[in-house]
C-alpha cells in the first residue's frame, strides 16, 4: 500500500505537472517510441544559464575558500571564457573540449564557458594518470583540454593531440582563466545557434569493467536530467512548508564530490542554477573541514558518497559543530549499507537521510528514497523519480518480469544519453529496441513500486551453481560496528568455479580483527556458503582504492588478490 508520503508526493508533482505549470509535461518521440519532456525547459545548457544567472544574479553563488561569487558574475566571467575559447581558440559549435582538473569555482566558470562557446564540455576524470588522460582525450577526440598544472604534468609526454589551456584555482576567475579570458558577444550570439539535438557533455564510465566508454548527451537529455531534479526539489520544498518546516531563504550544499563525476555534475553543480542554491567547496574531503564549512556556511544540504555523511554522523568531533541547518544527508555514486541509514538518523534527528540511483548514462536520474520511507526501506533506492522516469525489470530478451522477480534494471527518458563515442556496437548493445537503457543492475520490484538493487550483472559470484550477490554479503559485513570499508568481489576456483572473498578495513581506533572474528561474525548473519574462507578474507590498514566516481574499485582488488592467489 502506498504511504501517507507517496501519495502526498504523488498529488504534488501531479499538481506541478499540469498544463500550464512549470513542470507541464509534452510527448517526445525518440526512435519511434513516445516518453515525457518538460514543455517551459530552456533548450540548452546555455540558455539555461543565461536564464538563471540573470534571474538570481545578485545572490552569492560559489564559496571557494576566500574567493566568493554571484550568480551574475559567473555568468559574466563564462562569457568572457566562451569567447577567449572562440577567438583566441578557434573553438567552433560541437568541437569537444575537455577540462582535466581538480574541483573549483574555475573549473565551473570553465565548463560554463565551454558550452557558451557552443562546445562539448567534456569531463576527464581528475584521479585519472597521464596515460589514462591521453586516453580520454583521444577517445573523445578533444581539440583542447583546459587543464591545471597537476594534471598538464601528468600528461607530459603522453600520447594525444590535444591543446592545453592552462587553468589555476584559487584566484579570480580573470586570472586563473586569463588563457581563455577575453571580451565578446560570442555567448550571446550562440543563444541563437544552439538548439536541444546539439552536442553538449562527454563524461566517461567508472571503467570498473575495462576501458572507460565516452557517453555523451545532446542538451536535450542534460537539460532534461537537470529539470527532473529540479522538480523533485520544488516537491519537497511544497511537502516541508506543508508540514509547518522553516526553510533556509537560501539553499545551500557542500561539494565533496568530484564535479567530473554525474553526481556533482547534474544534481549538485547543475541543479543550484535553477533553484538558486550555494555552493560551498572544499577541495579534497576532510570529514572535520565539512563540519567546520557546513556550521560556517549554514550549508542545508549534503550530498556525497555514502561513507562521507557516515564519517560526518560518527566523528568523535561532531558535537562541536552546529549542523543544525543541514536537514538532508544525501548518498549516491554506490550503495549505503543498511546500517549507516539509522545511524545518520540517531546522529541528526532533525533531518534525513536520503538516497538516490541514477547513471552516468541517464544524467543521474533514476530513483530516489526519501526521509521516513527510506527510513522504513533502508535497503530499497526509492521509486522511479516523477515525472520523467520509465523504470523496468527486463529479462535478458528485453521482456517486462513480474513484479517481485530479479531482472536487469532499465530506465526510460529523454534525459538518457545519446550512446557511446565512437562505439556503435556498445551503444547498440546499451538500449532495448523501445528505447531502455541497460543499466547493468540487477534488481526488483517490490509490491510498492521501490526498487531494490541486487547486485551488478556482472559481479554476481557463482559459486558451484549457488549465487552470491556481493552486496548481501557486503551489507553482512558493514553491520560491524568497526568496519570502516569492505567490498566482496568472487576469485576463481578450480572446483567451484568461484569463491568469494573479501576485503576489508577497520576503523581508526577501532580494536583489530582477524578472519576468523569476520567469519564468526557473519555466521550468524548469512548463509555459510556465501562467507568467505578465512584464507578469502584480506585485511587493509589503508583506504580501499577509488574510481573517480569514488566507487570502491573491486575490479583493481580482483585483479590483485587473483594474482596474489596465483603466486602463492
Amino acid at each position: 500500500m502506498p504511504t501517507q508520503l507517496d501519495l502526498a508526493l504523488e498529488k504534488i508533482i501531479g499538481e506541478l505537472t499540469k498544463e500550464g505549470q512549470p513542470f507541464a509535461t509534452v510527448p517526445f518521440e525518440r526512435g519511434g517510441v513516445e516518453m515525457p519532456a518538460f514543455q517551459m525547459a530552456p533548450p540548452t545548457l546555455a540558455h539555461y544559464f543565461a536564464h538563471f544567472c540573470n534571474q538570481h544574479k545578485d545572490l552569492e553563488f560559489l564559496v571557494d575558500g576566500d574567493i566568493r561569487l554571484t550568480f551574475g558574475e559567473c555568468w559574466h566571467a563564462a562569457t568572457h571564457v566562451a569567447h577567449g575559447l572562440a577567438t583566441i581558440h578557434g573553438v567552433e559549435k560541437g568541437d569537444r573540449i575537455g577540462i582535466a582538473a581538480r574541483n573549483s569555482a574555475n573549473w565551473m566558470i570553465a565548463y560554463m564557458g565551454i558550452t557558451l562557446a557552443g562546445g562539448c564540455a567534456t569531463l576527464l576524470n581528475g584521479f585519472w594518470s597521464g596515460d589514462e588522460l591521453a586516453y580520454g582525450v583521444r577517445l573523445a577526440e578533444c581539440k583542447a583540454v583546459i587543464v591545471d598544472a597537476g594534471r598538464a604534468k601528468r600528461l607530459e609526454g603522453t600520447d594525444h593531440s590535444a591543446k592545453l589551456i592552462m587553468m589555476e584555482h584559487d584566484c579570480a576567475p580573470s586570472e586563473g582563466l586569463k588563457d581563455i579570458w577575453a571580451e565578446g558577444p560570442t555567448a550571446m550570439a550562440m543563444l541563437g545557434e544552439l538548439g536541444p539535438d546539439d552536442l553538449a557533455t562527454i563524461l566517461y564510465t567508472s571503467g570498473s569493467t575495462g576501458n572507460s566508454k565516452a557517453a555523451y548527451s545532446d542538451h536535450r537529455g542534460v537539460v532534461s536530467g537537470t529539470m527532473n531534479y529540479v522538480a523533485q526539489s520544488a516537491m519537497a520544498k511544497i511537502l516541508l512548508e506543508s508540514q509547518g518546516e522553516t526553510i533556509a531563504d537560501q539553499p545551500c550544499a557542500l561539494i565533496a564530490v568530484p564535479l567530473f563525476h554525474v553526481t556533482g555534475e547534474v544534481p549538485l553543480f547543475l541543479q543550484s542554477y535553477a533553484i538558486a542554491r550555494k555552493l560551498v567547496l572544499m577541495p579534497k574531503w576532510d570529514a572535520e573541514e565539512a563540519l567546520r564549512l557546513m556550521e560556517a556556511e549554514k550549508v542545508s544540504y549534503f550530498v556525497g558518497v555514502p561513507l562521507m555523511s557516515y564519517e560526518i554522523a560518527t566523528h568523535p568531533n561532531k558535537d562541536k559543530y552546529d549542523l543544525s541547518a543541514c536537514k538532508s544527508f544525501a548518498a549516491g555514486g554506490a550503495p549505503r549499507p543498511v546500517e549507516h541509514v539509522n545511524k545518520i538518523k540517531e546522529a541528526f534527528p532533525g533531518g534525513f537521510p536520503l538516497l538516490g540511483y541514477g547513471l552516468t548514462e541517464t544524467n543521474a536520474v533514476g530513483c530516489g528514497n526519501f526521509n521516513e520511507n527510506y527510513m522504513a526501506k533502508p535497503g530499497s533506492t526509492g521509486k522511479a523519480s516523477l515525472p520523467m522516469v520509465d523504470l523496468r525489470i527486463l529479462n535478458d530478451d528485453g521482456a517486462e518480469l513480474p513484479q517481485g522477480d530479479v531482472g536487469e534494471v532499465c530506465i526510460r527518458t529523454v534525459a538518457n544519453f545519446r550512446g557511446y563515442w565512437k562505439n556503435d556496437e556498445a551503444t547498440a548493445a546499451a538500449f532495448t529496441d523501445d528505447q531502455f537503457f541497460r543499466t547493468g543492475d540487477l534488481g526488483y520490484l517490490d509490491d510498492d513500486g521501490y526498487l531494490f538493487i541486487v547486485d551488478r550483472k556482472k559481479d554476481i559470484i557463482i559459486r558451484g551453481g549457488e549465487n552470491i550477490t556481493c552486496i548481501e554479503v557486503e551489507d553482512a559485513i558493514y553491520a560491524h560496528a568497526d568496519i570502516s570499508e569492505c567490498s566482496v568481489f568472487g576469485l576463481p576456483d578450480e572446483r567451484m568455479g568461484e569463491v568469494p572473498a573479501a576485503v576489508f578495513r577497520v576503523k581508526d581506533g577501532a580494536a583489530a580483527m582477524d578472519a576468523a572474528g569476520l567469519r564468526e561474525f557473519l555466521l550468524s548473519r548469512i548463509a555459510p556458503f556465501k562467507i568467505p574462507l578465512a584464507e578469502h578474507i584480506f585485511i587493509e590498514t589503508a583506504p580501499l582504492p577509488r574510481l573517480g566516481t569514488q566507487k570502491i574499485d573491486k575490479k583493481s582488488l580482483r585483479e590483485r588478490f587473483t594474482a596474489e592467489m596465483e603466486n602463492a
